[in-house]
């Protein structure tokens, strides 16, 4: 995963190697490509992430979603923070079939403790795929890392 500027220095740092072959992102094909004004935006690929029926899977989208909110998170709350999952809900509006989608964090809260983010994803058309909303809880990096 390529995270942009300040965050992927911190990002990556802050990541366990033991683990960085086997980061979901990059099985999914995500790409992070923009941070700025507080808005995290990414892609990923419609192929290689189907359901049966040939359509963008809805966990897919979950997984953009998450991790873009997550991110936006994580670099809001700053150095010596991190960010973890609170809850997630996503709603489907449209099926995507082919090309890439793209989803766009903006945040709605941003606060000592939590952090909210909308993340609405779209297709190449510019049509609305999936509308999702993530809180993440910010603390303290645990000791160790």
């Amino acid at each position: 995963m390529t995270v942009p500027n300040h965050t992927a220095t911190r990002y990556e740092a802050e990541t366990n190697p033991e683990f960085a072959a086997e980061q979901l992102v990059d099985k999914l094909g995500i790409e992070i490509t923009r941070s700025e004004n507080g808005q995290l935006v990414g892609t990923m690929p419609v192929a290689g992430n189907r359901q049966p029926y040939g359509l963008l899977h809805g966990g897919a989208s979950a997984v953009l979603a998450e991790t873009l909110g997550s991110l936006a998170s994580f670099e809001a709350a700053g150095p010596g923070r991190i960010a973890v999952g609170l809850e997630l809900s996503c709603t489907h509006h449209r099926a995507a079939r082919s090309g890439l989608v793209t989803g766009v964090a903006s945040p709605l809260h941003v606060g000592r403790s939590t952090a909210t983010f909308e993340i609405v994803i779209s297709d190449e058309e510019g049509k609305r795929v999936c509308t999702a909303r993530l809180t993440c809880v910010l603390r303290d990096t645990p000791p160790g890392g």
